[in-house]
């Protein structure tokens, strides 16, 4: 079926406001900034905005639109800027997740070494201990005085 140039008209008409409102991010509920929602908001079947059709031109003009906010950092579709935002806070998690998993490796180390090395000092010490009361040559010191004579001052 053949449109007349008014009807062709006041659907490009009705394809740009729906255009402009979905790239100022009024999208409807259930919709996305996609062909799909422009089509349904202006009315017109999606198929007439591929190949050939009529309206290729109009989606041509929406996704150059839509990928220039995109590039410029504005992204009309909610979901979508919520979606980008998601992923770069996992990201960002991910990240920590793993220097938090490289900290505890580091420490998990450290604690082995420093366990090692008070088990050995225990074992020098114990080995000092036992040739010391086996050599006659050291003497023991005498015990402290348990009684105080006088005042220090």
């Amino acid at each position: 079926m053949r449109i007349s140039a008014a009807q062709r008209t006041e659907n490009e008409n009705r394809i740009r406001a729906a255009m402009d409102r979905l790239l100022r991010g009024e999208i409807p509920p259930g919709g996305k900034c996609d062909i799909k929602t422009l089509a349904n908001e202006a009315a017109v079947d999606r198929t007439a905005f591929y190949g050939t059709r009529p309206y290729s031109h109009l989606r041509t003009e929406f996704e150059r639109r839509l990928q220039a906010l995109q590039d410029a950092g504005e992204i009309p579709d909610p979901r979508e800027a919520q979606i980008s935002r998601l992923k770069a806070e996992n990201a960002k998690l991910q990240e920590r997740l793993a220097k938090s998993e490289q900290t505890i490796d580091e420490l998990t180390d450290f604690r082995g070494q420093a366990l090692a090395r008070l088990a050995a000092q225990h074992e020098e010490i114990v080995r000092l201990r036992e040739s010391a009361a086996g050599a006659s040559r050291v003497s023991r010191l005498p015990a402290p005085r348990s009684t105080v004579i006088g005042s220090c001052s």
